[in-house]
Formats: structure tokens, C-alpha cells, sequence
């Protein structure tokens, strides 16, 4: 009984010092860090697979589904704004102004001057309108002439029903060269959207007034390469 009892005690010894060994620390650490990357790894692939199911459901998405998104709560934001102000009698609008910063009214202004007003000739009326536009916004005053008419023409200068200045007003040289300019960058604008076909002084004469040579040309382009040999064969008279 004895004889057992110290081997006991000798076996226990011996897993004490095998536990507190250096090589049983090492294997120790060893499984610790397996364990750890492991569970990283379990992890990784966890986010993986709840990418690769959100990165699915965007693609089935439509193309322009985040600035839809973005409207759409923008629009309900807006909504919940108008209600809170018609609980406080407030008025949407100058509400919406006041908090408005400088910095974001600066902004929306250069927006809206890089933008072109011009889309092409929609109207005469359009046409004419966006002309004076322009036109007004080259106007530069002059107060130093200003005041010189004013002084010059007397009462007449603010007229009346029995005021008679016409063919008193003499234009100045600087005004009459803007004018000239004007007019001639008019004329070239106009010459680019309306730019008249180059005549060909050697080519056949084949129609009998303008309206004919189109019809000809639409003719050509679409039937030529089928009536070539015809037309040739006319040409030196062998044709059957």
C-alpha cells in the first residue's frame, strides 16, 4: 500500500514538472494561438458571406436605387418640416430660408450660372427673350454720361405725353463700335447654325433647279450603287 501511494505521489510529481515545463508552455501557447486563429477565421468568413449576400442584393438593385433612396428620405424629412411648422403657424418658406447658410446660397448661385439657359431655338418669342437677356446683361452704366444727358436734355429727359425728343438722342462712338460688334458676332453664331453646302462647280449637272438636286442626292445615296452600271452604260450610249 505504501509502494502504491508513492508511486502516486511520484506520478503526480511528474505531471507538475511536465506541465510547468518549458516545452509543455510552448505547446500550450501553440494551441492558445490555433485556437484564436480559428476563431478568426470563422469570423472572416462570417463577414464574407454577409457581404457577398449585401454586395447580391445591391447589384439586383436598379442603377440609380441609392439616389432614389436619397429622394425619397429627403422628401419625407421635408414633409415632417412642413407639418412641424404648420403646428407653430410658422410658414414653411421662410423657415427653409433662415436656415439657409451664406456659404450654401454662394454655392447654389455659381450652380445655377454654369448652367447654359440657351437649349436651342424652341420659339421666336423664347428666342427674342433670351436675346434681351443677353443683351441686358451687357449693359454697363456709365452715371458720368448719365448725368451729362440728364443736364443736356433738361425736363425732356423724364418725358411727357407732350414731350417731343425724337431724333434728338445722338449715339456716341463707343456705343455704335459695341453695336457693330454685336451684330457681327450675331451674324457669325447664325452662319454656324445654318451653314449653306459648298458648290461643286465640277460636278455633273444633273437636276433642273434645287429642289430637283436634293431629291437627286437622297436618290444617289440610297439607289446608287444599284443604278451605277445603268447609269454608266447610258452615259456611253451602249446601253440594250
Amino acid at each position: 500500500m505504501a509502494a502504491v501511494f508513492i508511486f502516486q505521489e511520484s506520478a503526480t510529481v511528474t505531471e507538475e514538472e511536465l506541465t510547468d515545463s518549458p516545452a509543455a508552455q510552448k505547446r500550450e501557447a501553440r494551441l492558445r494561438k490555433f485556437r484564436e486563429l480559428h476563431f478568426k477565421r470563422n469570423e472572416a468568413r462570417k463577414l464574407n458571406h454577409q457581404e457577398v449576400v449585401e454586395e447580391d442584393k445591391r447589384l439586383k438593385l436598379p442603377t440609380n436605387w441609392e439616389a432614389k433612396k436619397a429622394r425619397l428620405e429627403w422628401e419625407l424629412a421635408v414633409d415632417e418640416k412642413k407639418k412641424e411648422c404648420a403646428a407653430r403657424g410658422e410658414e414653411y418658406d421662410r423657415v427653409k430660408l433662415l436656415e439657409i447658410t451664406a456659404e450654401d446660397a454662394e454655392r447654389w448661385e455659381r450652380k445655377k450660372k454654369k448652367k447654359n439657359p440657351d437649349t436651342g431655338f424652341a420659339g421666336y418669342a423664347e428666342a427674342q427673350f433670351r436675346q434681351y437677356q443677353r443683351l441686358t446683361k451687357q449693359i454697363r452704366p456709365d452715371l458720368e454720361s448719365y448725368n451729362k444727358q440728364r443736364e443736356e436734355c433738361g425736363e425732356d429727359f423724364y418725358p411727357t405725353s407732350n414731350s417731343l425728343i425724337h431724333g434728338t438722342h445722338v449715339p456716341t462712338k463707343e456705343g455704335v463700335d459695341r453695336m457693330v460688334e454685336d451684330v457681327e458676332k450675331q451674324i457669325e453664331k447664325r452662319a454656324k447654325y445654318s451653314r449653306r453646302r459648298a458648290y461643286n462647280d465640277d460636278a455633273d449637272i444633273d437636276y433642273i433647279n434645287e429642289r430637283n438636286a436634293k431629291f437627286n442626292k437622297k436618290a444617289e445615296r440610297f439607289y446608287g450603287k444599284y443604278t451605277a452600271e445603268i447609269k454608266q452604260n447610258l452615259e456611253r450610249g451602249t446601253a440594250v
